[in-house]
């Protein structure tokens, strides 16, 4: 990630990183190690009923050095409610999100990032020529994300070949243009999102990604299903 040096760019001392974390009690602690050496603001979204919450605070508490908040909510949030929570708590001129699954390595966040001194949002992409991908997912689910994607382009106009990738970035001014006329709370969160930037000529750029498939996915068939009828709702709602 660029330095502060004085030639442009983005400083990591201006960035927030928002991880929605659901129930993650058994791969918190390991995420929490991989993101340890982020120079920014780190915003943990715990809107379950397991020990997640806790753990986070006992890490910043024996990490005084990094600055970690954790939002903790009573109540489920959903995936996109989590992310605006984070987003909206954020302090800084740019901000992202990434899955708590460890999918995306800090590494990755931190050259999306870079790219928010040319543009106003960079979004991961597993779809993209550059892409790497070490370990890919089962076919199911990559059937369910081409699927999934058509419908989004057939839809809002789209032309991004993977909306679904849990790593974006974006700077806040463009965030707080559209975050008030968010109405999806669920994992279709990012499509709406996407589109609502794209309506206010903010210009978000794909980028090829290194993504590893993790086990433990939270996305089962019946919230693909939600997802389509969420966006179908947004559309013609």
């Amino acid at each position: 990630m660029l330095d502060d040096t004085g030639n442009g760019g983005v400083s990591p001392a201006d960035c927030t990183l928002v991880i929605p974390a659901y129930n993650e009690e058994r791969r918190i602690r390991s995420l929490l190690e991989d993101v340890s050496g982020f120079k920014g603001d780190l915003v943990f979204v715990c809107d379950g009923t397991d020990a997640t919450a806790e753990i986070v605070g006992a890490f910043a508490d024996a990490h005084p050095s990094l600055s970690i908040r954790c939002l903790t909510y009573p109540a489920r949030l959903g995936k996109g409610g989590g992310v605006v929570a984070g987003m909206e708590a954020a302090e800084t001129p740019f901000v992202g999100y990434m899955d708590a699954d460890g999918s995306t390595a800090l590494s990755e966040m931190e050259r999306l990032f870079d790219r928010l001194a040319t543009a106003d949002g960079a979004i991961g992409s597993r779809w993209v020529p550059g892409s790497v991908l070490p370990v890919r997912q089962g076919f199911r689910r990559r059937v369910e994300s081409r699927l999934f994607n058509l419908m989004a382009r057939a839809l809002f106009g789209l032309d991004y070949r993977d909306t679904q990738c849990g790593a974006k970035v974006f700077r806040k001014d463009a965030l707080e243009e559209v975050l008030p006329s968010i109405r999806s709370t669920g994992f279709e969160f990012d499509v709406e999102l996407l589109w609502r930037l794209r309506r206010s000529s903010y210009r978000v750029e794909e980028v090829p990604i290194t993504w590893e498939n993790r086990d433990e996915s939270k996305v089962a068939t019946t919230d693909v299903k939600a997802m389509l009828l969420g966006m179908i709702r947004l559309r013609f709602g």
